[in-house]
Parts: structure tokens; sequence; C-alpha cells
């Protein structure tokens, strides 16, 4: 009894010493923390790629250039963050205007986006709480309790502090900060924290890990979701057909499903549902990441992936009914290529109904899209496969006009893209016209620096439609996407998709599992957010304003999309609807704040000049604002420029 007791004592005084020096096993500068024999805090932060309660993206690694990163621990009804707001709040005063990052993490899978959100209202807190529901992050940062506040050091990623936010009258995330913006060591802290556990049941499973099968658990995961393209000939740079190639990855693989990369999809899984959804479920990107950390054992059994390896078929869709050559076309090294306009005539000597197209461009590396009548192509659409019984009609001898955008990647090529396309058999037609059209802003203003720029633009449907799908597309600077509905007579939107990460290296067409019943007056809208800051790995230049145009390095809103009007069939065609949801753009590129009319501070970019110069006769009531009933002499200004900028083909729609 006297040697249990002897024991315990003796362990009480090496605690007591580690608290003393605020040292963890790993020789950190960090607070003490209660769990601290059981939970390691990380030595360096990893990047990783989060989406916050306001649907935002939240990248670890866009923060590199700040002076410090303050990561606090959120959890939904958490008495010790209600305690802790003010605290908060102050830190988010005293932070203000010197760049310094403050987030919030929630590793709790219970919580969710909306009941987020609705606590932060709750407690006037106007911060990201970025949500971890995979708890991958928060296992890898070392997040143990409610309140628990981490800050790190972007030039490192070190972490240079974890425990309380304050405690008994001591700052102690505030005074690490000010030594870290004053360039100066952060003192050791004696502070424990004591607030509630925060449950990760999967630190307790890890000797599991390494028993996780490749052949049963991880190469149906990754037949699933990433084989289709990293197959032998795919799109993908490397082949998955092996254990062995999958091994040699997996570092990378990691890092590309922390920081959300890969699967290349974009779509935020809490809006709509979409066809070919290649989101990783919460499980099995636990899974993957949790085996690749216990060293991607192989296990025994089968080599699914090598056993079933295949190479990418020459036409993804199979043959095609007919093929179209493009001319070739020589990509330069270096410099600005202008749009291409190659046209090739239908060799055909009657008409048909379109189904299916696929695009297989020469040089993927230098075509970045086409845009045609039959077909469009960007990195990521390449096949375009209209819903059952609907089509689009191919005139017997056209002329089809082919827009290309190539872009120099500092190799001289050559490009010959081919067009694969795929008819109704000539006995069974369609039954139903399918018809593409264009949301777009050729108004967009982005100012120098400028971080969070939104750009909203609208058009009307003037009767009852089924929308079948979207393909937003911007450049660089794209940032995030909205698209929402808007009833006639309403006042509050539907959301239909959110891409919180857009990506201009990976773009897609999204169909809706179930196509969306559109009543006559709704608005479809869309909301661009653009980052022009320095912050912007991809921007080519933050100190400059930028505004509409074709190519990379300029801007776009341009939000395709694919529908049909209800009342219309292949025998009795409705071009008026078109028409009206045509002329609907330049009010909707201008309407801000979607009122219906349009007022002059409203007016911005390069069309500002002429609309205001001509304000007074395109105001034909003098009322001070244009109208929809006013926008036909508007429409006629901007038919060359609209036309222009819409091209002839919704991508990859």
């Amino acid at each position: 009894m006297k040697a249990k007791v002897l024991s315990i004592a003796l362990a009480s005084v090496a605690a007591a010493a580690l608290l003393a020096v605020g040292v963890t096993a790993n020789g950190q500068t960090v607070g003490a923390i209660a769990a601290a024999a059981q939970v390691k805090v990380a030595e360096k932060a990893e990047d990783f790629r989060l989406v916050d309660q306001n649907s935002k993206t939240q990248l670890l690694s866009y923060y590199k250039n700040s002076p410090a990163i303050v990561i606090i621990a959120q959890q939904n009804g958490a008495q010790a963050i209600h305690d802790a707001a003010a605290e908060i709040k102050a830190l988010q005063a005293s932070f203000a205007g010197k760049e310094i990052a403050l987030l919030m993490l929630n590793s709790t899978p219970a919580d969710n986006r909306d009941t987020i959100a609705a606590e932060m209202a709750s407690l006037g807190l106007d911060l990201p709480v970025m949500i971890d529901d995979t708890q991958l992050v928060g296992e890898s940062l070392g997040v143990s309790r409610v309140a628990q506040a981490f800050v790190i050091q972007p030039k490192t990623w070190k972490v240079v502090y974890s425990g309380p936010i304050a405690s008994g009258g001591k700052t102690y995330v505030a005074d690490a900060v000010t030594s870290l913006v004053a360039g100066t060591p952060v003192k050791v802290s004696t502070a424990e924290i004591k607030t509630p556990l925060i449950a990760f049941p999967n630190r307790d499973r890890k000797a599991e890990f390494a028993r996780i099968s490749y052949e049963k658990d991880i190469s149906p995961i990754l037949t699933r979701n990433c084989v289709s393209c990293h197959a032998e000939g795919g799109i993908a740079p490397f082949a998955m057909n092996s254990y062995e190639a999958v091994k040699s990855f997996a570092p990378m693989m990691r890092e590309a499903i922390r920081t959300d990369r890969m699967p290349p999809y974009n779509a935020d899984p809490h809006v709509g549902q979409f066809k070919q959804d290649m989101n990783l479920s919460v499980k099995d990107s636990q899974t993957l990441v949790h085996w690749i950390e216990a060293g991607s054992p192989r296990g025994a059994g089968q080599d699914p992936l090598k056993i079933n390896a295949k190479v990418a078929p020459e036409w993804e869709l199979g043959e095609p009914d007919l093929v179209l050559t493009l001319p070739a076309f020589a990509v330069p090294a270096s410099g600005i290529v202008d749009y291409q306009n190659p046209t090739i005539k239908n060799p055909l000597t009657e008409g048909r109904w379109l189904r299916a197209s696929t695009i297989k461009v020469g040089d993927r590396q230098a075509v970045h899209h086409l845009l045609s009548p039959v077909g469009g192509y960007a990195v990521g659409a390449e096949s375009t496969v209209y819903p059952e019984s609907t089509g689009s009609w191919v005139e017997p001898g056209q002329t089809l006009r082919f827009q290309m955008h190539y872009t120099p990647y500092g190799k001289a090529t050559t490009d010959t893209t081919k067009v694969g396309l795929y008819f109704y058999p000539k006995d069974k037609p369609p039954s139903i016209v399918r018809r593409n059209a264009v949301v777009l802003n050729a108004g967009i203003e982005i100012k120098p620096n400028e971080a969070r720029h939104r750009e909203t633009a609208y058009s009307v449907f003037p009767a009852a439609a089924t929308l079948y799908s979207v393909f937003p597309h911007a450049h660089y600077r794209g940032e995030n996407v909205e698209v929402s509905l808007l009833k006639a007579g309403a006042t509050k939107e539907e959301l239909i998709l959110s891409l919180p990460k857009y990506d201009f290296n990976w773009q897609r067409g999204y169909e809706f599992k179930t196509p969306i019943q559109i009543e006559p007056g709704t608005k479809l809208i869309t909301r661009y957010e653009y980052d022009n800051s320095k912050n912007n790995p991809a921007n080519p230049d933050p100190s400059i304003t930028v505004r509409w145009g074709e190519q990379s390095h300029e801007e776009m809103q341009y939000t395709a999309f694919g529908f049909r009007w209800n009342e219309e069939t292949v025998e009795n065609r409705k071009p008026e609807y078109q028409k009206g949801l045509d002329d609907s753009r330049s009010m909707g590129m201008m309407d801000v704040n979607i009122d219906g009319k349009v007022a002059k501070s409203e007016v911005r970019g390069r069309m500002a000049q002429l609309l205001l110069a001509n304000w007074d006769k395109i105001d034909a009531n003098k009322d001070g604002f244009l109208t929809p009933d006013e926008m036909d002499s508007i429409n006629q200004m901007m038919s060359g420029r609209i036309n222009a900028a819409q091209g002839q083909q919704s991508i990859g729609q």
C-alpha cells in the first residue's frame, strides 16, 4: 500500500514539474493541458481545407502571409464557448486591420452548418467556424478540449502556443500573438485548460488502422471515386492500377484529401443532389487517411486494382456516329493567344437529332476550353449526354463555328482536336427540345487587392421550364459560386448549387439527380466571389483593376444551364420563350440588388459609359430607373458584346 501511495506521489510531482515549465513530450512551448498525456499537440500545423458555416472555403495556407493564425476549438452548446465569447470578441477587435487570422474549428460530427450558424449568431460572434466533419484536422492538430486555442506561426507553421484563450487575468493568446508580430520568442505558459473534452473516437482505434484491408476497404473506395480518371491513358497524371502505384502516391493522396483537392468535385454536399457526385464520404475520407497514416499496409488478399486494370478508351462514350476534326493549330510556348474560331461544315446531307457529344483535345495542357453548337469542353468536362428523350437539332450542311481558347504552357505544341457526335436513330427521334442558355455579367470590375469581391447576375424564365444542369465558369480569381432560384413575388431564394471552392483547373457541369421545375417569372440568380488579393496563389497581378475579358488573366461571370420549355416539343417550338429569356440578361447583369429595376449607381464596368451617356433616351418614363420594359434599346446596344461573351454552346451542357 505504501509503495502504491509513493508511486502516485512521485507521478504527481512529475506532472507538476511538467506543468510548471509548460512543455509537452514533443518539446513544444504550449499551455499545460490536462489531457496532455493522452493528446499530443502537433509541432507543426499541416495544410487543410474546410468549409465554414457560411459555405466559404477556408484553406490554412491561404493565410501564409499573416503574422499569426489563431484557431479556437468550438462546440455547440458548450458553456466554455459562452464564457469565452467576450474574450474572443476582444481578440477580434485587437486583431482588426493587422491581417491576423482568427478562426474557429468544430470537430463535433453532431453539429451541422445550420446549428453552428445559429449558435454563433446567438453569441454575437462573427467568425468563420470551420466544419471538421471527418475529425481529421482536429486529430492531426491535437485538439482535445472545447475553447482550446492554437497559435500558429505561418513562416514556419509551428504551433507556438496551445491552451486557454485567457485565464486568471492573463491574456495568453493575445500575448503569444503580440510576440509573433514583434518577432520575439513566445513566452512559456503554465496555464492549465480545464474545459470539457471533445470526443475523437478514432484516437482510441489507432492500433486498428494497420489492419485496414487494402483489398476489401481501400481498393473499392479508389475504384468508386478515382480509377475512372486515374487509368492508363486517362486524364489524370498517373494510373491507380496496382497496390504499388497507390502506395507510392499515398502521401500525396493524404495531402490531397486534407486540402480537398481530390477527388476534383467542388459541389457542397449540403446543397442539392447531383448525378456523378464524386465527393468522398466522411467514412471513406477517414479510412483512406488512417490507412495512409498507418503506413499503407498491403495486408492479405488479392490486388483488385491490378486484376481489373483498364486502359482508358479512345472515346469515353464509345465509337461516335460522326467525327469532326478541327484544323491543326500551332500553340506557341509563351505569350497570349487570341481566341481561335475555326469552322467546319456539317458533312451530313440530312438533319439529325443530337443526343451526346465527346470532345477529344489534342493537347490537354494547351486547350483551356472549346465552345460550339454541338458540344463543349473544359478540363473536367469532356462529354455531354442529354437527358432521356431530349435532343438538339443539327441542320444538314450547317457551318459549325468553334471557339477555341488556347493557353501556352512553356512548350510549343500543335493541337488537333476531334469532336465525336452521337445521334438519335432516324426512326426514334426525341420528343423534347433540349435548350441551352447563359447567365453572364460583362460589367465585372474588381478593385486592386480586393479579397472578397462579389458580383451578381440573373436571367428570368418567361415560361414554365425544367432545369437539368448548371455550369459555372470564372477565371484565376474565381473563389466561390452560388446559384439560386427566386420565384416571382417571393422574397426568399432557394439555393440549388454551392461551390465553396471554385477551381479554375477543374470545371464541369452539375446535373441534378431530379430536374428542377421552374415557374414562369422565376429568376435564376448567380453570385460569384473573386479574390484579387496577394493571398490568392493563382492571382497573376493583385495590383490591377480586373474587368470582364476573354483571357484567363481577366475575369468572367458565366453560368451556362441546360433546360427545356415545358410547353415545347420537337413539333411545337417556342423560340419566343428563348428570346424572352435571353433578353432578360441585360437587366440581370445590372440589377445588383435584384429589385427589378436599375439605378445609375448600379451601372458599372465597361458598359457604364455607354449606358450613362444614353440614360435619358433609355429612361422613357423619366423615373430615374431602367425597367424591363425599357430594356429593348439596351439589348440592341449590348447584343454584339453579349453574343460574343455567350459563345455558341454551354461547356459540358
